[in-house]
């Protein structure tokens, strides 16, 4: 398509020299893509260009995996505003060394943050799906600095190398949000992300529907999430937490660089679906998925309540625990959850150990990675909002210290690979519960 059919655009486009005629995986700011070109990463992996979806005739810009005959998308640009036409353009904005996208009718539909005026702007396709706009450093010639990069931009699909969580110095939250319907991948309202908290509290990742919580992970332990517990060493992917002062986050690497998995928050089916490509059987195949059965619901039992799926009803409440409403528990509205037989009074009280057990929601959690579990129970004790505790790590034997506020939420059973949990009971209680811990 000839630039100069583009007579409703802004006059800088004027002074694009050339479109991509051939498969490369770089454009410079007198480059640009139209809908008859793409980028291609270095190896092959993913293409980046415009496309639409299923009956839709709305265009958008994307990246997709190049040699997979089942066209899948894995980012998508301006899901926020669709091009109603072929006439969308990929380019460098000079004046602002921004990336912008672009329709003879609407102008710019999206665009990447102006930065400062950078020398020789470069936006390249990465093996890795990333695509990243990359400018010469002042300090060294030979060296680039990334300005931007659609890894910091997710849609619905989490890729080998992206993370979950946040970035807390640059505010950046690295979520996934499903497409609203499978021809329309503007933001539906099922999100899967980690809650932004403060430097103590035991981080964890959510999947919300709408603004209620869907499901929960359970917090990192040191080996897996601890709602998680077939989150172990297996032969397709390689995985890793980080919680620190900058960031926290999850993140995965594949072992195998020939084999082809990602995963996918889905609007549809209401699940957070790990795929592997089949490619004998040319399809993808569920490896893994989340929510997974009516106990992984978040809050199924309400405060205090915990889900087990081999019991009749699953909702239990926990011991020296009982229903706040009797009549709703009987008709398996469980949603009120449960309250203490005994009232605390505080310094008196005593702790239960509770085993195998996915923890409570950390909302209202505190957590030290130095604490001993000895000081862990004294600190929980001393602090009469205090209701449990336990080590924030249970790799190694064991260590560090997190403890629990207010009620229990999103308790369920977990017979192999759920976590010890030491629950504050009244001194009345604890001569006929066991498992004192005093």
């Amino acid at each position: 398509m000839d630039i100069i059919s583009f007579i409703l655009i802004p006059t800088y486009l004027l002074f694009l020299s050339s479109k991509v005629s051939f498969a490369q995986d770089s454009i410079n700011q007198s480059q640009f893509i139209s809908e008859e070109n793409t980028l291609v990463s270095q190896d092959g992996t993913f293409e980046l260009g415009f496309f639409s979806s299923g009956s839709s005739n709305n265009h958008y810009l994307g990246i997709w995996y190049k040699n997979i005959p089942v066209k899948t998308i894995v980012w998508v640009a301006n899901r926020l505003n669709p091009i109603n036409d072929s006439s969308g353009l990929l380019m460098i904005n000079n004046s602002t060394c921004s990336v912008v996208v672009m329709s003879q009718n609407n102008g710019v539909v999206w665009s990447t943050k102006a930065q400062n005026q950078a020398k020789n702007p470069v936006l390249k396709l990465l093996d890795t799906g990333n695509l990243v706009l990359t400018v010469t450093d002042e300090k060294d010639e030979n060296s680039r600095i990334t300005l931007w990069e659609s890894f910091d931009y997710p849609t619905d699909t989490f890729l080998p190398g992206m993370k979950l969580g946040w970035d807390l110095k640059k505010g950046v939250n690295w979520s996934f949000t499903a497409w609203k319907k499978p021809d329309d991948p503007s933001p539906g309202d099922f999100t899967y992300g980690i809650l932004e908290m403060g430097i103590h509290s035991y981080p964890e990742a959510y999947i919300w529907k709408g603004n209620k919580k869907f499901y929960r992970t359970g917090p990192w332990n040191g080996l897996r999430f601890s709602g998680s517990p077939d989150l172990n060493p297996n032969p397709v992917y390689n995985y890793n937490f980080v919680s620190n002062e900058n960031e926290v986050y999850y993140t995965y690497t594949l072992k195998n660089k020939s084999l082809i998995s990602r995963t996918v928050v889905n609007q549809t089916t209401h699940t957070r679906d790990r795929y592997t490509w089949i490619e004998a059987q040319k399809v993808w195949k569920v490896y893994s998925l989340r929510p997974r059965d009516y106990c992984d619901s978040y809050g199924l039992c309400g405060a205090n309540g915990n889900c087990v799926l081999t019991a009749s009803p699953v909702c239990q409440c926990l011991k020296a625990f009982k229903p706040k409403s009797p009549e709703l528990w009987s008709l398996m509205e469980w949603s009120q959850g449960c309250v203490r037989n005994k009232p605390l009074s505080c310094h008196t009280d005593g702790f239960v150990k509770f085993v195998d057990l996915k923890l409570p929601d950390t909302t209202y959690s505190w957590v030290n990675i130095s604490t001993s579990l000895d000081e862990c129970r004294v600190k929980c004790l001393n602090n009469c909002t205090c209701m449990a505790y336990t080590n924030s790590d249970i790799s190694g034997g064991g260590s560090g210290c997190a403890i629990w506020f207010g009620d229990l939420m999103d308790i369920r059973q977990i017979p192999a690979g759920g976590q010890d949990l030491y629950i504050r009971m009244s001194a009345s209680e604890l001569l006929g519960v066991g498992l004192l811990w005093l």
